[in-house]
């Protein structure tokens, strides 16, 4: 692949220093800094989506969403010839609600949300799914975790408004065909991160049978990292997927 004749148009998957860490912050960079980055990068549009108030580890703290929404605002003003947007990476939990660690009514505070499943949640089945990533699973709990993951996934989907489901796949055994069709039911798109190793190429080629859009994000955790896609854009090419089909990489003119 010729990487040089495709560009990203918009990154919405980017991480700062609000996603604190329990040592330290598990973003590195401002949003601010972010946002210079994917001025440089030439993308007309990039999020900041710190990771949901729920992570034990890494998550944003709820009191701090109007501090993130007033920087925003003034970045806007600043740098008028790109579009700015506050969202979040909430995490896919079992809660019995809404499955996600950003409540119902606090869904409004964001322009819009991103979710996916990570170690570090309670109700999240982490135990299971951390012995599974260390091949130390315990009698059919492998099967368990396959039908657990999926459902809280598919549940998180069509409870919700989500943009994106981030990395699905990852940290876990999922039924990617179950939760490519809900996706497809909620007009959700589907993240090839280039950051985590998912979607894998065989993962991309499950779901895409389903009616179902795509987007390669960075995931982003240092602003240089702002606006990578290639390695995401080489699966899905890999698994024959068309570019029509991703949203957010279009081939240079």
């Amino acid at each position: 692949m010729d990487a040089s004749k495709y560009r990203m148009t918009f990154d919405i998957h980017t991480h700062t220093t609000f996603s604190h860490g329990t040592i330290r912050p598990h973003g590195k960079g401002t949003i601010e800094e972010n946002v210079q980055a994917a001025i440089d990068q030439g993308l007309s549009e990039i999020a900041i989506s710190d990771h949901g108030p729920g992570h034990l580890f890494y998550g944003m703290k709820r009191k701090d969403v109007p501090v993130m929404r007033a920087e925003i605002q003034r970045l806007r003003e600043k740098y008028p010839q790109i579009r700015i947007w506050l969202s979040v990476e909430a995490n896919v939990i079992n809660n019995g609600g809404n499955c996600l660690d950003v409540r119902p009514e606090e869904m409004d505070q964001f322009d819009f949300v991103l979710a996916g499943y990570h170690f570090g949640t309670r109700k999240g089945h982490m135990l299971g799914n951390f012995r599974d990533a260390h091949h130390l699973s315990l009698p059919g709990e492998r099967k368990r975790l396959l039908r657990d993951n999926t459902e809280m996934t598919v549940n998180a989907v069509l409870r919700n408004n989500l943009k994106v489901l981030t990395h699905p796949g990852d940290k876990g055994q999922f039924d990617m065909e179950l939760i490519a069709k809900a996706c497809a039911k909620k007009g959700t798109w589907m993240e090839i991160s280039t950051w985590h190793d998912h979607m894998t190429v065989e993962e991309i080629r499950i779901a895409m049978k389903e009616d179902v859009k795509f987007i390669i994000s960075s995931d982003a955790h240092t602003p240089d990292r702002v606006g990578s896609f290639i390695g995401g854009l080489e699966r899905a090419f890999e698994a024959g997927l068309p570019l029509d089909r991703i949203v957010n990489v279009v081939e240079r003119k």
